[in-house]
């Protein structure tokens, strides 16, 4: 039974190739099944007609099986599927008027003819419904053709030719209706699975790509913010963007040169991997824009989201919790290590840089004056300006201010964060 579905399978794949499309795919096989079944139909009715009738010639049914088959063998060998079809509906249709008219009449071949209906409904099937009404227009010429010659040479026909016995005609009636009647219906049955199949492909490659699809934008979005991501994929133009307002984070792990140069490449960067992750669950957390790591630096910004409610804060809440994830929280931080964190606030200009591997990033005074409050900082502390200070000063409690000399802005105002403001600090 499995070679013989095997072989089944062969066969109706056969010529298939894998630039072919779906609805070519349908036409071929439908094509091949159709030619198998009237071969063996073909056999089938000889025998039958032999046991119950006169000796009809089998030279014709062994003809039509033998073109046919060939005409399959050369399909296979050239892949020419228009002539292929072609050739194959034209013996679909002229055989059996052909047979029909060489054992007699419309009642003594019991409406051998009825089989050329296969033609133009092939033709729907493995052409189209369009281009099927010149074979159904052929179908019903041939069939009047041989009505009328029935009509006006009845009586020389019923004497040149031997008589068949009512009960074989009768039998050969029901017998040709109901084989027509069944290839048609197991084709279109055949017709309407292969489309469910391959609309159960269409739907299954439809779902791997929405999935691959799902999986680019969250890899997008992994990389830059939600709305520069719509606007990168709706357009071409350059992106970037002013704001007036925007709070800058730069987060330094301390003596980290001294402490990964007795660790191994792959220790290092599990040691950061792991720390720079739980950085990432607290910027989403606290709906911050994570910019990127600059080896062991890591930098987020607040407010390029106008939306957001006193994005300063968030970030500062982000901060004193990312210094004390380090400081209790040895699981992570098995190296003991420190952060050295600075807040500067002002004017950035934002954008997407370059075509490939593009990075979203940020540009101005108060990038620089947020990464040099971070290097002048001291462990464990996190360190403003004034224009973050003010910001802050009515949530949460700072030592008091002090002044320190940054390189290319000479001496600032400095302010060092020691967390949100109490009923009791108030």
């Amino acid at each position: 039974m499995s070679l013989a579905r095997t072989f089944l399978d062969r066969l109706r794949n056969a010529g298939i190739t894998d630039a072919d499309n779906e609805e070519q795919r349908l036409q071929k096989s439908l094509l091949f099944f159709a030619t198998g079944l009237i071969c063996l139909a073909s056999v089938v009715w000889l025998l039958l007609y032999w046991q119950l009738g006169p000796r009809f010639p089998s030279n014709l049914s062994f003809a039509l099986q033998l073109l046919l088959v060939g005409n399959l063998l050369i399909y296979l060998k050239t892949l020419n599927f228009n002539v292929f079809r072609w050739i194959q509906l034209s013996l679909f249709l002229f055989t059996p008027f052909i047979a029909q008219w060489s054992i007699g009449s419309f009642i003594t071949a019991s409406g051998m003819s009825l089989w050329a209906l296969l033609a133009p409904i092939g033709a729907v099937l493995f052409i189209g419904p369009r281009e099927s009404g010149a074979w159904f227009f052929a179908y019903v010429f041939l069939t009047a053709l041989s009505g009328g010659f029935d009509y006006y040479l009845a009586d020389s026909l019923s004497m040149a030719q031997h008589p068949v016995p009512p009960q074989t005609s009768a039998f050969f009636f029901a017998l040709n209706f109901a084989a027509v009647s069944a290839i048609v219906y197991v084709l279109l049955r055949y017709a309407d699975s292969q489309k469910h199949q391959a609309q159960q492909r269409l739907q299954e490659a439809h779902r791997l790509l929405q999935s691959e699809q799902d999986r680019s934008e969250r890899l997008l979005l992994n990389i830059l913010p939600a709305p520069i991501a719509r606007r990168l994929k709706n357009g071409n133009q350059t992106i970037a963007d002013g704001f007036s307002e925007v709070s800058v984070m730069f987060a330094d792990i301390v003596s980290f040169t001294r402490v990964a140069e007795g660790l191994t490449p792959q220790q290092v960067f599990a040691m950061l991997n792991k720390i720079f992750s739980c950085f990432d669950e607290l910027a989403e957390k606290y709906g911050l824009e994570k910019i990127k790591t600059i080896g062991d630096a890591y930098m987020v910004a607040a407010g390029l989201d106008t939306t957001s409610k006193n994005p300063t804060e968030a970030l500062a809440d982000m901060a004193l919790e990312m210094c004390s994830l380090l400081h209790h929280d040895f699981s992570i931080n098995e190296m003991r290590l420190e952060l050295r964190i600075g807040i500067g606030t002002g004017p950035v200009v934002a954008g997407v840089v370059g075509k490939k591997k593009f990075i979203y990033d940020l540009w101005g005074d108060t990038v620089n004056i947020a990464s040099r409050v971070t290097t002048e900082g001291t462990p464990g502390m996190v360190q403003v300006d004034e224009r973050t200070y003010r910001r802050l000063q009515w949530g949460f409690d700072f030592q008091e201010p002090r002044t320190i000399f940054l390189k290319g802005k000479g001496n600032m105002v400095v302010h060092r964060l020691i967390g949100r403001r109490t009923a009791d600090s108030a």
